[in-house]
Protein backbone atom coordinates (compact mmCIF):
# COMPACT_ATOMS: atom_id res chain seq x y z
CA UNK A 1 0.00 0.00 0.00
CA UNK A 2 3.03 2.27 -0.12
CA UNK A 3 2.14 5.87 -0.91
CA UNK A 4 -1.53 5.05 -1.30
CA UNK A 5 -4.68 6.59 0.07
CA UNK A 6 -6.55 3.84 1.85
CA UNK A 7 -10.08 3.64 3.19
CA UNK A 8 -10.73 0.76 5.58
CA UNK A 9 -14.33 -0.12 6.31
CA UNK A 10 -14.53 -1.98 9.63
CA UNK A 11 -17.40 -4.06 10.87
CA UNK A 12 -19.68 -7.04 10.65
CA UNK A 13 -22.57 -6.77 8.23
CA UNK A 14 -24.63 -9.22 10.29
CA UNK A 15 -24.59 -7.15 13.53
CA UNK A 16 -26.91 -4.26 12.63
CA UNK A 17 -25.12 -0.90 13.07
CA UNK A 18 -21.75 -2.64 13.22
CA UNK A 19 -22.11 -2.93 9.41
CA UNK A 20 -21.59 0.84 9.04
CA UNK A 21 -17.92 0.71 8.05
CA UNK A 22 -18.45 -2.12 5.58
CA UNK A 23 -21.40 -0.37 3.89
CA UNK A 24 -19.62 2.99 3.69
CA UNK A 25 -16.57 1.26 2.19
CA UNK A 26 -18.79 -0.31 -0.47
CA UNK A 27 -20.31 3.07 -1.31
CA UNK A 28 -16.88 4.72 -1.59
CA UNK A 29 -15.72 1.81 -3.78
CA UNK A 30 -18.82 2.26 -5.96
CA UNK A 31 -17.90 5.94 -6.47
CA UNK A 32 -14.53 4.81 -7.84
CA UNK A 33 -12.59 7.77 -6.41
CA UNK A 34 -9.21 8.27 -8.07
CA UNK A 35 -6.22 7.23 -5.98
CA UNK A 36 -8.20 5.56 -3.20
CA UNK A 37 -7.91 1.87 -2.36
CA UNK A 38 -10.92 0.56 -0.44
CA UNK A 39 -10.79 -2.55 1.76
CA UNK A 40 -13.14 -4.21 4.23
CA UNK A 41 -11.88 -5.62 7.52
CA UNK A 42 -13.43 -7.18 10.62
CA UNK A 43 -11.54 -4.82 12.93
CA UNK A 44 -8.89 -7.19 14.26
CA UNK A 45 -5.97 -4.93 15.19
CA UNK A 46 -3.00 -6.76 13.73
CA UNK A 47 -4.83 -7.15 10.40
CA UNK A 48 -5.49 -3.39 10.42
CA UNK A 49 -1.81 -2.66 11.06
CA UNK A 50 -0.80 -4.98 8.20
CA UNK A 51 -3.38 -3.39 5.90
CA UNK A 52 -2.30 0.20 6.45
CA UNK A 53 1.45 -0.48 6.38
CA UNK A 54 3.09 1.97 3.98
CA UNK A 55 -0.08 3.95 3.22
CA UNK A 56 0.19 7.71 3.10
CA UNK A 57 -3.37 8.54 4.16
CA UNK A 58 -5.61 6.08 6.00
CA UNK A 59 -9.29 6.63 6.71
CA UNK A 60 -10.92 4.08 9.01
CA UNK A 61 -14.72 3.94 9.21
CA UNK A 62 -16.40 2.03 12.03
CA UNK A 63 -19.51 2.16 14.19
CA UNK A 64 -18.81 3.87 17.49
CA UNK A 65 -20.34 3.69 20.95
CA UNK A 66 -19.45 6.49 23.35
CA UNK A 67 -22.70 7.31 25.09
CA UNK A 68 -23.70 10.12 22.73
CA UNK A 69 -26.98 10.04 20.85
CA UNK A 70 -27.27 7.48 18.04
CA UNK A 71 -26.37 9.04 14.70
CA UNK A 72 -23.71 11.45 16.01
CA UNK A 73 -20.71 11.56 13.68
CA UNK A 74 -17.23 11.39 15.19
CA UNK A 75 -13.98 12.37 13.46
CA UNK A 76 -10.65 11.68 15.12
CA UNK A 77 -7.18 12.45 13.82
CA UNK A 78 -5.05 9.58 15.14
CA UNK A 79 -1.85 11.61 14.73
CA UNK A 80 -2.98 14.04 17.42
CA UNK A 81 -6.01 12.53 19.19
CA UNK A 82 -5.96 9.65 21.64
CA UNK A 83 -8.47 7.04 20.49
CA UNK A 84 -10.70 6.10 23.43
CA UNK A 85 -10.86 2.32 23.82
CA UNK A 86 -14.53 2.55 24.76
CA UNK A 87 -15.42 3.89 21.31
CA UNK A 88 -15.27 0.39 19.90
CA UNK A 89 -17.07 -1.23 22.82
CA UNK A 90 -18.95 -3.66 20.62
CA UNK A 91 -15.87 -4.96 18.86
CA UNK A 92 -15.47 -8.69 19.31
CA UNK A 93 -11.72 -8.16 19.27
CA UNK A 94 -9.67 -7.54 22.38
CA UNK A 95 -7.14 -5.91 20.04
CA UNK A 96 -9.21 -3.67 17.79
CA UNK A 97 -9.03 -0.25 16.14
CA UNK A 98 -8.06 1.78 19.23
CA UNK A 99 -5.43 -0.76 20.29
CA UNK A 100 -4.03 -1.00 16.75
CA UNK A 101 -3.61 2.78 16.57
CA UNK A 102 -1.96 2.84 20.00
CA UNK A 103 0.38 -0.04 19.24
CA UNK A 104 1.31 1.34 15.80
CA UNK A 105 2.01 4.71 17.41
CA UNK A 106 4.28 3.09 20.03
CA UNK A 107 6.14 1.08 17.38
CA UNK A 108 6.44 4.11 15.08
CA UNK A 109 4.40 2.24 12.46
CA UNK A 110 1.38 4.56 12.37
CA UNK A 111 1.00 6.25 8.98
CA UNK A 112 1.44 10.03 9.15
CA UNK A 113 -2.23 10.64 8.37
CA UNK A 114 -4.86 8.40 9.99
CA UNK A 115 -8.40 9.67 10.32
CA UNK A 116 -11.04 7.63 12.09
CA UNK A 117 -14.69 8.24 11.32
CA UNK A 118 -17.70 6.73 12.93
CA UNK A 119 -21.35 7.21 13.54
CA UNK A 120 -22.68 6.55 16.99
CA UNK A 121 -24.55 3.26 16.73
CA UNK A 122 -27.74 2.12 18.42
CA UNK A 123 -28.33 -1.56 17.55
CA UNK A 124 -25.50 -4.12 17.64
CA UNK A 125 -27.42 -7.37 17.99
CA UNK A 126 -27.64 -10.09 15.40
CA UNK A 127 -29.41 -8.91 12.30
CA UNK A 128 -29.05 -7.09 9.03
CA UNK A 129 -29.79 -3.40 8.54
CA UNK A 130 -28.74 -0.14 10.12
CA UNK A 131 -30.83 1.87 12.56
CA UNK A 132 -32.59 4.94 11.17
CA UNK A 133 -30.34 7.33 13.14
CA UNK A 134 -27.25 5.85 11.49
CA UNK A 135 -28.71 5.68 7.97
CA UNK A 136 -29.80 9.33 7.92
CA UNK A 137 -26.24 10.55 8.64
CA UNK A 138 -24.35 8.36 6.16
CA UNK A 139 -24.55 10.97 3.34
CA UNK A 140 -22.95 13.58 5.62
CA UNK A 141 -20.26 11.09 6.67
CA UNK A 142 -19.43 10.28 3.04
CA UNK A 143 -19.22 13.99 2.22
CA UNK A 144 -16.80 14.51 5.12
CA UNK A 145 -14.65 11.60 3.89
CA UNK A 146 -14.58 12.98 0.36
CA UNK A 147 -13.65 16.43 1.68
CA UNK A 148 -10.74 14.94 3.65
CA UNK A 149 -9.53 13.07 0.57
CA UNK A 150 -9.75 16.24 -1.53
CA UNK A 151 -7.99 18.36 1.11
CA UNK A 152 -5.18 15.81 1.41
CA UNK A 153 -4.60 15.87 -2.36
CA UNK A 154 -4.75 19.69 -2.44
CA UNK A 155 -2.12 20.04 0.30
Amino acid sequence: MSGQNLLIGVGNEFRNDDALGILVAREIRRRNLAGVTVVERSGEGTALMDTWAGAELVIVVDAIISGKAPGVIHRLDAARDEIPRGFFHYSSHAFGVAEAVGMARELNLLPAHVIIYGIEGKEFGEGVGLSDQVVKNIPELITMIEEDLHAFHAA
